[in-house]
């Protein structure tokens, strides 16, 4: 079967299709025919070997899938359409996967946008419910707001109650985040400013931060008394910013770090509570990912390029099939 293996980490240029052999599925697996793979920021980062993990090469690559049931077992049926979430690997024809790693795809919801929602969805849900301790009215400010973790949490923000101002780098991308259900849209440039005016001076009770680098520290400056910056990931590739704590002193609020995968990973039974949580969003509407460009399998690396060049709007998608 064909896979997208990492044979050297030279990126995604170095990135290979090759013929691999077909997984067979443990007693506590569900062996999927895979149709679709959703890219994620991991996978750019494992191509290139600057991920925490550090698997043996070769290896492959894929977080986010969808697609069917090959054998009756662990809850699932034959021909069942799921979707599922692994740390890598999920880039192949056919993968096998623990069985809590897998969910159920509500009726609603395409292949496509099967592999656009474990990973954003379920970080997004976990940063504003658990680290964030969001609550219905407050306000959220949201970086990287027309990609794929950013336009999940604008929708699971407003399912929650609360009011989305997303920041973008273009006027593309500000209709890409009104049309995913944001309040406002911002350019990043001048941002903080934009936000007093919308708030009265007050700012927001939350930022959720994908990008890191250069508007880290007008992010901070953006929260109200009490705030909480999450810091989901560094997208901007300019390096990890620092934060000065007397400024945390002062305002009274709050830098928390948001590393779903870890938390989720240790806690039997977490995910499949996640997953009940958001399904009721999912089948009421207000959870539908914004699907950007279908690849071939082929173009695998060109997708992770085109992330990497924040060209990425809503969740890009690879057909495996």
């Amino acid at each position: 079967m064909r896979a997208v293996q990492v044979t050297r980490l030279d990126g995604p240029e170095a990135i290979e299709i090759l013929d691999i052999a077909e997984p067979t599925a443990a007693p506590q697996e569900v062996l999927i025919d895979v149709h679709r793979v959703g890219i994620s920021f991991p996978d750019l980062l494992l191509s290139r070997g600057q991920y925490q993990l550090k698997p043996e090469l070769p290896f492959t690559l894929g977080v986010d899938v969808a697609g069917t049931v090959v054998t009756d077992g662990n809850g699932f049926t034959a021909g069942q359409r799921v979707c599922a979430v692994v740390p890598y690997g999920a880039g192949a024809e056919r993968i096998a996967v623990g069985a809590d790693f897998v969910f159920p795809l509500p009726d609603e919801m395409s292949f496509d946008e099967g592999a656009a929602l474990p990973m954003n969805y379920l970080t997004a849900h976990f940063a504003l419910v658990v680290r964030g301790q969001a609550q219905p009215g407050e306000s959220i400010l949201i970086h990287g707001a027309a990609g794929g973790v950013g336009t999940a949490t604008i929708q699971t923000a407003k399912a929650l109650g609360l009011t989305a101002i997303a920041v973008v780098s273009t006027p593309e991308k500000a209709e890409v985040a009104l049309a995913a259900g944001a309040d406002h849209a911002l350019l990043i440039d001048g941002f903080k400013d934009e936000v007093k005016k919308l708030t009265d001076g007050r700012g927001v009770d939350l930022v959720l931060d994908v990008v890191g680098g250069d508007v880290f520290t007008d992010s901070l400056r953006s929260l109200a008394p009490l705030g909480r910056l999450l810091v989901v990931g560094f997208a901007a590739g300019q390096g990890i910013p620092e934060v000065k704590v007397n400024r945390l002193l002062l305002n009274n609020i709050d830098v928390r770090g948001v590393g779903w995968g870890d938390y989720a990973m240790r806690r039997a039974g977490y995910l499949t509570q996640q997953w009940n949580e958001i399904v009721p969003l999912i089948e009421t509407g207000s959870i539908k990912p914004p699907i950007g460009k279908i690849y071939p399998l082929e173009e695998f690396g060109q997708a992770l390029l085109d992330l990497d060049g924040r060209k990425a709007v809503g969740k890009l998608v690879v057909a495996m099939r």
